[in-house]
């Protein structure tokens, strides 16, 4: 459950080229201003109660940023087969949930920053905020201010302390399991009105099951992509809709070829998950995960592209609606209503049942779209030439596509199970053919 990026530096405006050194240092003096990479986390004995986060004591820097190599000859099918290797390395939970590493080798001289963060601690507008803290605008900032004393070190509760607020919290389960019920029976009241509609915005296990759909292995690998955000913003004014409805036509128009070619395109219409942030402008900044979720058809049963694309248009207007709806009424989360062990006894008999395969899938992949900076930012005097995100894969879907807007550019990441997504760069290269689709539908369109 780690959020992932890489980051493209290109380092030929430094005198002494990309250093791993000063990488180190840059981080070393802002954690100050990002508490929660030195936070570590201690579980509750027998999972009673969700894990405490302390400052950790023996804090090392040295730990959590590495340097690799890509092997030869560093191109984006080499680069992206490592990163699928390291983002699949699960974080040591022993230490703060959070790691970097240097990649050299590749092409043209330049250099990968891949960042690995626990979800727990950041989400994708989080995530933008702390890129503000820990990259700059200028390849050579003004020293950041340190605060006059060093964060107090909290001493690490006994077992005994943590078992015993464990015990309160295993014990008050039942009246967050009513309270939890209380809240789901007024969602499902206000979700009637919906079900009503003639076209009633996706819900959860209604997605048809595809080759995407099944049970995962430990095994990653990742492909990315970009294309001109011009051309979208184009598309996106012709037809009136949604920079984010553009997006998810993208994606859709991928995912068709990629189906049609192997004779899997399902009668009715993929479902995404599309993540939306819950933050206001007042706690954006806030350490942990704010998110939401509303499920969009992505209209693959449509073989028009403009067609498609207004269908995508019309549903995520519809599930922005059933989603506002239902988040009205504040329900405590799964995570919060049980102990930890028992979420774990029940995800642990899920798979041993084989419900990911017997059952409708939640959803048949998760598209999520971050809005990043239009203007240049700079990782340890290096200018950012991209930034492809990746996201976690969760039970029963093996891709995840993950978007990030930077520099005039639309960046895709495609993070996908290696057993049950054969050929991602398929679906990566796929983006420019789906666009240049649009781009000509939409060149039509307006005469």
């Amino acid at each position: 459950m780690h959020v992932s990026a890489v980051m493209i530096v290109d380092p030929s405006e430094l005198d002494d080229g990309f250093s791993v050194d000063r990488l180190r240092r840059q981080v070393a003096e802002r954690l100050h201003l990002a508490p929660q990479f030195r936070w570590r986390l201690v579980e509750v004995p027998f999972g009673l109660d969700r894990p405490v986060f302390i400052e950790d004591p023996g804090f090392d820097i040295d730990a959590h940023i590495r340097r690799i190599g890509v092997p030869p000859p560093g191109g984006p099918e080499q680069l992206g087969n490592l990163i699928g290797e390291l983002v699949a390395i699960k974080l040591d939970r022993r230490k703060p949930l959070w790691e970097f590493w240097v990649i050299d080798g590749l092409r043209d001289d330049k250099v990968a920053v891949l960042a690995k963060i626990h979800h727990s601690i950041i989400d994708g507008v989080s995530g933008s905020e702390l890129a503000t803290v820990l990259m700059d605008m200028e390849p050579h900032p003004p020293p950041v201010p340190q605060p006059d004393e060093p964060p107090p070190v909290e001493p690490v509760p006994t077992a005994l302390e943590l078992t015993a607020r464990g015990a309160w919290h295993t014990i008050s389960t039942p009246y967050r399991v009513v309270r939890l019920l209380q809240g789901s029976v007024r969602q499902g009241l206000r979700f009637i009105p919906f079900a009503r509609r003639e076209n009633t915005p996706p819900t959860p296990f209604q997605a048809p099951r595809t080759s995407f759909n099944t049970e995962l292995t430990p095994h990653r690998r990742f492909a990315y992509s970009s294309v001109p955000l011009d051309q979208v913003r184009h598309v996106k004014d012709v037809f009136g809709v949604k920079v984010n409805d553009v997006v998810l036509a993208l994606c859709a128009g991928t995912l068709r070829m990629y189906l049609e070619r192997r004779g899997e395109l399902p009668g009715s219409s993929l479902v995404a998950q599309v993540p939306v942030s819950l933050r206001t402008d007042e706690d954006k900044s806030d350490v942990g995960t704010k998110v939401g979720a509303m499920f969009a058809s992505l209209a693959t049963d449509v073989g028009d592209p403009a067609e498609r694309l207004l269908a995508i248009h019309q549903s995520t207007m519809g599930a922005k609606e059933m989603q506002r709806a239902l988040s009205a009424e504040k329900i405590m989360g799964i995570s919060e209503t049980a102990p930890p062990a028992m979420i774990s006894l029940a995800a642990r008999m899920y798979t041993a049942a084989g419900l990911d395969t017997s059952i409708p899938p939640i959803m048949n992949l998760i598209i999520s779209n971050v809005p990043g900076p239009t203007f240049p930012i700079y990782c340890a005097g290096g200018q950012l030439e991209a930034i492809y995100p990746m996201g976690p894969l969760i039970y029963g879907t093996g891709l995840n596509i993950t978007v990030f807007s930077y520099l005039g550019k639309i960046d895709f990441g495609f993070m996908v199970c290696r057993d049950v997504v054969e050929a991602p760069w398929e679906l990566a290269d796929g983006v420019a053919d789906a666009l240049t689709e649009l781009v000509k539908a939409a060149d039509q369109r307006a005469g």
